[in-house]
């Protein structure tokens, strides 16, 4: 026993070390413990909003002004029906089980009442929608389902980037379109090569448009409708904007265009239309063999989302009618002070007809990242570089229009003092 002691004890003063081991190689204590990241991860880029609100806090915590024009984020409030049929549905047990895929029925028969009062297109409510805890998410997986590596889907930059996150995670190719003024920022499939077209799976159009505002006449999207078609593409609809619309412009469903229903689903959101942002609640309309694939897909992603959130999506549809005029009246104020302040300051920009986004053009010497870096650090104004939608939004930055018409006043005139600055030369 004497000795066992006395060779733990030595084991002891040693670190407990055997006599035998070896000292590791200088090899094997340099060698990264990191594990390996998988390629599809790799080509990820930074998603653009990823780092702002960490670096807009350190910037108030400075004591610095900030104005913050960069997510499409308004400072308005949702219908009040909707904190009250929250606090009532999250009370009821049932629904905090698993809403699993099927969630709150009530939702989808909402969802079906609205686009049918909505575009006059009916949908079954159990086999034609699919709730989602975003659109972002339901976006985003359907890649998985319908690309695969060697095929391309064809996403528009500049644009939101889950369509390009959604396509890299699936091991596809994404080709990126590069929207342009000369085509008003819409999609020419006749510019896209025919080896892709014939390689392509899914087809993404977000109409009206994030970042530029652009809006689609209805022969476009029947064209598009009619080459999808031909070409055993599917068509991605992005219809988050349907409801911030100005001027008498009412955006269309993609389903209002004959053929549609065979090879298109598109993507709607509480967030927009009901400054709902955080509660990430939106829908899919689909026949119901693409809703039972999205749905498949998600079975493993979710098990559906807290069905409180759902009821709450329900009294937002049916607030429709009188809050959405009203919200849509504050939106077009913005946007008028939008367009007027940033031209006073001598910026170059169209007047948008529908979002939440006014795109704004910048001198060609100009890089949209740099500006957007230094108006933040500078002058703490937070907006979007054309180039975080991707290269084709090079030469452009993206403001929402999301807080009071004499915040953006003064975002304006601070982003005129930063642009004189980088004109003449003083970085």
């Amino acid at each position: 026993m004497a000795g066992g002691r006395r060779s733990v004890e030595a084991r002891r003063r040693s670190g407990g070390r055997n006599r035998r081991s070896k000292p590791r190689s200088q090899s094997c204590e340099s060698k990264s413990l990191v594990p390996k990241h998988a390629e599809r991860f790799k080509t990820l880029p930074e998603y653009p909003l990823a780092k702002i609100p960490q670096r807009k806090r350190e910037l108030l915590e400075r004591g610095l002004d900030v104005i913050d024009l960069g997510a499409g984020d308004a400072d308005l409030d949702p219908p009040a029906s909707v904190f009250t049929a929250l606090n009532d549905a999250a009370r009821k047990p049932p629904m905090s089980r698993y809403g699993f895929g099927l969630g709150l029925v009530p939702f989808r028969e909402a969802v079906s009442s609205w686009m049918e009062k909505r575009f006059g297109y009916p949908v079954n409510p159990l086999t034609e929608v699919v709730p989602l805890i975003g659109s972002k998410e339901g976006i985003s997986h359907l890649a998985l389902a319908y690309a695969e590596p060697d095929t391309y889907t064809i996403v528009p930059e500049p644009g939101y980037n889950a369509y390009q996150g959604g396509t890299l995670f699936a091991g596809a190719k994404p080709y990126r379109y590069a929207l342009r003024p000369r085509t008003d920022f819409l999609v020419d499939l006749d510019e896209i090569p025919s080896d892709i077209l014939s390689r392509a799976r899914i087809l993404y159009l977000n109409y009206p448009n994030n970042p530029t505002a652009a809006i689609a006449p209805l022969d476009y999207l029947e064209d598009v409708v009619a080459r999808c078609r031909d070409l055993d593409i599917l068509l991605v609809y992005d219809n988050a904007y349907s409801e911030l619309a100005f001027d008498g412009y009412v955006p269309p469903s993609i389903f209002e265009i004959d053929g549609a229903r065979e090879i298109a689903i598109e993507f709607h959101s509480l967030s927009k239309t009901y400054n709902m942002t955080g509660w990430r609640c939106g829908w899919a309309v689909a026949n119901p063999e693409i809703c039972a694939t999205l749905a498949k897909v998600k079975s493993f992603v979710d098990t559906g989302q807290f069905m409180a959130i759902q009821a709450a999506g329900v009294a937002a549809l049916e607030s429709w009618a009188e809050f959405v005029p009203r919200n849509v009246a504050v939106f077009k104020e913005r946007r008028d002070a939008a367009v007027r302040s940033f031209r006073k300051a001598g910026f170059v920009c169209d007047i948008p007809r529908a979002t939440m986004y006014l795109w704004v053009r910048l001198p060609e010497d100009v890089p949209s990242g740099l500006f957007a870096e230094r108006l933040l650090e500078d002058e703490g104004v937070v907006i979007m570089p054309g180039s975080a939608f991707g290269a084709g939004g090079e030469g452009f930055f993206r403001v929402s229009f999301i807080t009071a018409p004499e915040r953006i006043a003064e975002a304006a005139r601070r982003a005129a003092k930063v642009l004189a600055n980088l004109t003449a030369g003083v970085a």
